[in-house]
C-alpha cells in the first residue's frame, strides 16, 4: 500500500482548512488537504454562511421590491418562493468551489476527498468514496473539520416536516407557518428570511432577550423589526415534545403551550465533527459537543496536532475560523504569522444587518468605567435616504475623559461593512483611538462611513 508523505495535513476544507492550507503551502511545505465532500469549501460554503447570506441577499430585494413605491410602474408585488431564492444561492456556491479549487491547485497543494481518520498521531487514513483506502503521513496535522446542527435523540430528524439548518436547504415548497427552534444567530437570520418571503415564523428563545450578548438596544431595535415582519418570539421557552402530523408539526413546550405549523426549523447549537476522526486512537479528547480543547498557539494536547475553526468551539465565525487556521499553521511553520485571534467583529445578517466590535453598555457600567454615547440615525444620512435605507443607527462608546473609543455598534443598511472602521480605530494606539479621529477626518459625502463623524459630534455634545 502506497503511503503518501507531507509536511502538514489539513482534515476539512471549510475557513479555517484553507486558511491552514495555504499559510503552510506559501512558508515552503508540502501540504494535503482531506474533506469528505466531493468539492472544497466545507461546510461554510455549501451549508451554512455562504447559502444563507445569498438567500437573505435575495429576500431583501425582494422585499425593496415589494415597499418601494417607484417599483409600482414596473408592476405590482410579487411573491416567491423559498426555492426561487435557493437558486440564486446554488449559482454563488458554485462560483465559490471554482475559485477555491484554483487556489489549492495554484498552491500545489494535494486534496483528498474522503473520510480521514487517524490511524496513529503521524497517519491519516482517508476512506474514498469509491472505497479505496489512502494512507498519508504527515509531521503535522491540522483539524479544521467545522460543526454541524446538534440534534438532540428525542427529535424526529427523520420527519418530512421537520429540519436543521443544514437540511433546511433542501425545502421544497414555502410553508405558511413555520417554527424556529432556537434564537440564536443562525434561528435570527433565519427567521428574517422566512418573514421576508412572507412567511408566519414563531421564534422560541430559550432565554428572555434576543440575542442577549448584543448591546441591548441593538437587541431591541432587532426585536421589534422582527416583529413587525410577521415574527411571534417567545421567550424563556423549551421544548417538552416535537410531534411530527403528515401535514404540519406540533411543538408542545414545557409551559404547556401547543404550537401547530406547516414545518419546523431546528436551530438550536452546533456539534463538533469529531466522532469520526478516530481521536480514540491518539488521546485526544472532546467535550459534550465534539470540540477539540486548544493551547493559544492552537494546539491540542497531542504536540503535534493542531485545532481550529469550529471544531474548537467560540466564536465559531467563518471570519475568524479563517484567521485560527492561518493562525495554526503559523505556531507550525514559525514565519511570524501567529497570533491569538481575539479582534472578533460581530456579524448577524439579519434584516436590517447587525455588527459590533468592543465592550457593550452593559459591560461598561458593570465594569465602572466612565463611557458616553454617541449615535448616528441612519434616517437622517444622506446616503442612507438616497438607498432608501432608513431603518438603523451608529453607536460609538467612548472614555469620558480620554475619549478612547470602546465599543462600536451598528443596526441597519450596510452595519457589517462599517464596523470595520471603528475596529481599524480601535486598534491605534494614542490619540488615533480617540473620538477625535472621527471629527478631524474628511468623510466621502454621500456614505455610509459618514456616521462615525455624526455620531462623534453627538457624543462631544453630550460631555460637560
Amino acid at each position: 500500500m502506497a503511503v503518501y508523505n507531507y509536511d502538514v495535513v489539513v482534515l476539512g476544507s471549510g475557513p479555517a482548512g484553507e486558511g491552514a492550507a495555504m499559510n503552510a503551502a506559501k512558508a515552503g511545505r508540502k501540504v494535503a488537504v482531506v474533506d469528505d465532500r466531493r468539492e472544497v469549501g466545507g461546510n461554510c460554503t455549501h451549508l451554512g454562511t455562504i447559502p444563507s447570506k445569498a438567500l437573505r441577499h435575495s429576500v431583501r430585494q425582494i422585499m425593496q421590491f415589494n415597499t418601494n413605491p417607484m417599483f409600482r410602474q414596473i408592476g405590482e408585488p410579487r411573491w416567491f418562493s423559498f426555492p426561487d431564492v435557493l437558486k440564486s444561492a446554488e449559482r454563488v456556491i458554485a462560483k465559490q468551489v471554482t475559485s477555491r479549487t484554483g487556489y489549492y491547485a495554484r498552491n500545489r497543494i494535494d486534496v483528498f476527498f474522503g473520510t480521514g481518520s487517524f490511524a496513529d498521531e503521524q497517519t491519516i487514513e482517508v476512506v474514498c468514496p469509491n472505497g479505496v483506502v489512502e494512507t498519508l503521513s504527515a509531521k503535522q496535522v491540522i483539524i479544521a473539520t467545522g460543526s454541524r446542527p446538534y440534534r438532540p435523540a428525542d427529535v424526529d430528524f427523520n420527519h418530512p416536516r421537520v429540519y436543521d439548518s443544514d437540511t433546511i436547504l433542501t425545502l421544497s415548497h414555502t410553508p405558511r407557518r413555520l417554527i424556529i427552534y432556537g434564537a440564536g444567530v443562525i434561528g435570527s437570520e433565519y427567521a428574517s428570511i422566512f418573514s421576508g418571503l412572507g412567511v408566519l415564523v414563531d421564534l422560541i428563545d430559550n432565554r428572555d432577550q434576543l440575542l442577549s450578548f448584543l448591546d441591548s438596544e441593538i437587541s431591541d431595535a432587532l426585536s421589534y423589526h422582527l416583529r413587525t415582519n410577521n415574527v411571534l418570539i417567545r421567550h424563556n421557552e423549551e421544548y417538552e415534545r416535537i410531534e411530527g402530523l403528515d401535514n404540519g408539526v406540533i411543538l408542545h413546550l414545557k409551559s404547556g403551550k401547543k404550537i401547530k405549523a406547516d414545518a419546523l426549523l431546528w436551530c438550536n447549537g452546533r456539534t463538533g465533527n469529531t466522532d469520526k476522526l478516530g481521536l480514540e486512537n491518539i488521546g485526544i479528547s472532546v467535550n459534550s459537543r465534539g470540540q477539540v480543547q486548544v493551547d493559544e498557539h492552537y494546539r491540542t494536547e497531542v504536540p503535534n496536532i493542531y485545532a481550529a475553526g469550529d471544531v474548537i468551539g467560540w466564536p465559531s465565525l467563518a471570519s475568524a475560523a479563517a484567521d485560527q487556521g492561518r493562525s495554526a499553521a503559523g505556531s507550525i511553520v514559525d514565519n511570524g504569522s501567529w497570533r491569538i485571534v481575539d479582534d472578533i467583529p460581530t456579524g448577524i445578517y439579519t434584516i436590517p444587518e447587525i455588527s459590533s466590535i468592543g465592550k457593550n453598555e452593559h459591560e461598561l457600567t458593570k465594569a465602572k468605567i466612565p463611557y458616553e454615547v454617541g449615535k448616528a440615525f441612519f434616517k437622517s444620512m444622506a446616503r442612507a435616504q438616497i438607498s432608501h435605507e432608513p431603518v438603523g443607527m451608529l453607536k460609538i462608546l467612548f472614555h469620558r475623559e480620554t475619549l478612547e473609543v470602546l465599543g462600536v455598534h451598528c443596526f441597519g443598511y450596510q452595519a457589517s461593512e462599517i464596523v470595520h472602521i471603528g475596529q481599524a480605530i480601535m486598534n491605534q494606539k494614542g490619540e488615533a483611538n480617540t473620538l477625535k479621529y472621527f471629527v478631524n477626518t474628511t468623510f466621502n459625502y454621500p456614505t455610509m462611513a459618514e456616521a462615525y463623524r455624526v455620531a462623534a459630534f453627538d457624543g462631544l455634545n453630550r460631555l460637560f
